[in-house]
């Protein structure tokens, strides 16, 4: 909303930044909720309400072609519902325990107890004496929580790269622009559907490696379709922004569920960061299809096969508990792919 006034680069990165604590909400929602609830908040929760806004985008922008009007007529909807939301949505009482506000966390609990119709225990949680404080440092501290941030750090700089590139590069892609933004909206529900089943009834690791591939093996696809199949290549390319958009929402989930609640909104926090380096490259490699149409394509698939690979390595978290110190982090998985390396030498 505040970007309405913005008159310079700095005031709307400001608003920008306030924009993106916005995204707290998806490691509190998942530390409020249930396993099963948590796949349906995350993925038919947040990122259909997302895939809705952006539907509308192409719908008011057709008509309504004054850049700040466009801002106002959507953002002051979105305004006012989370203002009446103030006040109504509880702390997590996970995040409240590590870091020692006992008595807040168990009204909370007690709270949500009383709606539910259920009796709470006399005594909840027992005191622990002192709390230890965590910093953005412990992400980096030990091997394990170090493995799998920088793991994750890799692969949603890729994700954001490859998602943001896809959704730029739409103009290039020949024919009305406001059209073809619609479809890749359209696109992006059918994909966080597609999520919510697989987070629900598939494993977390090979579901994202089947994701990655599948949209990069199709945007390296296009380099052999004939210029004069248009048609062909949007079909092709909303096939891979719907993979880069299922793995995007997937990431999301499988994130949370990786990190202990002692650093899961640092951690959170910290990768969706860096995960801005693949955002700021990805005007560059859309405007290189400018010159040569096929050129993003083959780039963003590349690298997306490449992270597909890479996931290989990360723990699987279905159906697990969501690990509340570092010392309950899982490692990542390197001694069956080094078993497997010694058993073919050995051959």
């Amino acid at each position: 909303l505040f970007g309405i006034t913005a008159v310079n680069t700095p005031l709307h990165s400001l608003c920008v930044f306030l924009c993106v604590l916005y995204h707290s909400h998806v490691p509190t929602g998942s530390e409020l909720l249930g396993k099963s609830t948590r796949v349906l908040f995350s993925s038919l929760g947040v990122c259909i309400c997302y895939a809705l806004g952006y539907t509308c985008l192409p719908i008011f922008a057709y008509f309504i072609r004054d850049w700040r009007m466009l801002l106002m007529a959507l953002t002051v909807p979105g305004f006012l519902y989370h203002s009446s939301l103030q006040g109504k949505v509880e702390l997590s009482p996970r995040w409240l325990l590590t870091h020692g506000q006992v008595d807040k966390a168990d009204a909370i609990i007690r709270a949500i107890a009383r709606k539910n119709g259920v009796n709470a225990p006399e005594v909840i949680f027992k005191t622990e004496d002192g709390s230890q404080m965590y910093t953005i440092l412990d992400l980096v501290r030990t091997a394990n929580i170090r493995n799998i941030t920088i793991l994750n750090t890799i692969i949603w700089i890729v994700t954001s790269m490859t998602y943001y590139g896809l959704s730029l590069n739409t103009p290039n892609m020949g024919g009305d622009p406001y059209l073809n933004c619609f479809i890749s909206a359209v696109t992006e529900i059918v994909a966080y559907v597609a999520t919510w089943l697989f987070m629900r009834y598939t494993v977390r690791r090979f579901t994202l490696i089947f994701l990655f591939l599948l949209s990069g093996v199709t945007l390296l696809v296009i380099k052999f379709v004939p210029d004069e199949l248009d048609a062909v290549v949007l079909v092709l390319v909303m096939l891979g922004k719907g993979g880069i958009t299922a793995a995007y929402c997937f990431i999301y989930v499988y994130s949370t569920e990786m990190f202990p609640t002692v650093l899961r909104n640092t951690g959170m926090g910290a990768i969706s960061t860096a995960t801005r380096v693949g955002t700021i490259i990805s005007p560059y490699i859309a405007y290189i299809g400018d010159y040569n149409k096929v050129a993003p394509y083959l780039l963003m698939g590349g690298v997306t096969v490449l992270v597909g690979f890479l996931s290989l390595l990360l723990p699987e978290t279905k159906d697990n508990e969501l690990p509340e110190l570092i010392s309950q982090v899982k490692p990542i998985i390197l001694k069956g792919l080094k078993c497997n390396v010694m058993i073919n030498i050995q051959k």
